[in-house]
């Protein structure tokens, strides 16, 4: 069995979502990071930084979401998520190094400065730089995405998953996306496959919740 250490709207949804679009069996295990979960001894044998996701199938312990994601699927999608086709296949790393090195940076920045570090920590004057670091990685993107269904070939793949997740992420921190991109991200967004994600994620934290 598959288990996955989640915690809820954090990069844990990426690999979650993965397992949804798989099809696969697995257990969605709560790790309740606003309480120092993360930093207990047997988390950070998972995760030497304590955060979320982790991934143990009984054979391999993995930490970091894309290479979890990749590693599920390269081992169950046979075709699906990564493309066969070698060309694809460079293109779809291509975007999710971009994604998570240059569209993402900014966001998690902003995120660490508005409440993930400790208050002593925090440098709000840091956020006006945040948001034009963030418009400048989307302009970026608008170069090269101009309204296609999916960022590579005809079907959906890890970078319209990375891309959508992190999308949301800007969304939900009020940044302003163009037109094009705010119709990319509502037709992925509303995949069952990511709404079970949710749910999921949602549940493991309710069930831990109640047995504490």
């Amino acid at each position: 069995m598959i288990t996955l250490y989640s915690f809820p709207n954090s990069r844990s949804l990426r690999a979650t979502w993965t397992l949804e679009e798989l099809g696969l069996e697995y257990r969605c295990q709560h790790v309740a990071l606003d309480k120092g979960e993360g930093q207990t001894p047997e988390h950070l044998a998972r995760h030497p930084d304590g955060k979320v996701p982790v991934l143990d199938n009984g054979e391999v312990i993995l930490f970091e979401s894309l290479p979890i994601c990749r590693y599920l699927s390269e081992q169950h999608g046979n075709g699906h998520l990564i493309p066969d086709n070698a060309i694809q296949r460079a293109q779809v790393d291509q975007w999710l190094s971009f994604i998570v090195t240059e569209l993402e940076q900014p966001l998690w920045n902003q995120a660490k400065h508005q409440f993930a570090l400790p208050a002593d920590k925090r440098i709000p004057a840091i956020l006006p730089t945040c948001a034009w670091e963030f418009q400048r990685a989307l302009k970026a993107l608008e170069r090269r995405y101009q309204g296609q269904e999916t960022l590579v070939g005809d079907t959906f793949t890890l970078a319209d998953l990375f891309l959508t997740h992190t999308l949301s992420w800007a969304a939900s921190m009020k940044h302003r996306l163009p037109d094009p991109l705010i119709a990319y991200h509502g037709r992925h967004a509303k995949r069952p496959q990511m709404a079970r994600a949710i749910a999921r994620e949602k549940a493991a934290a309710e069930s831990a919740e109640s047995e504490s």
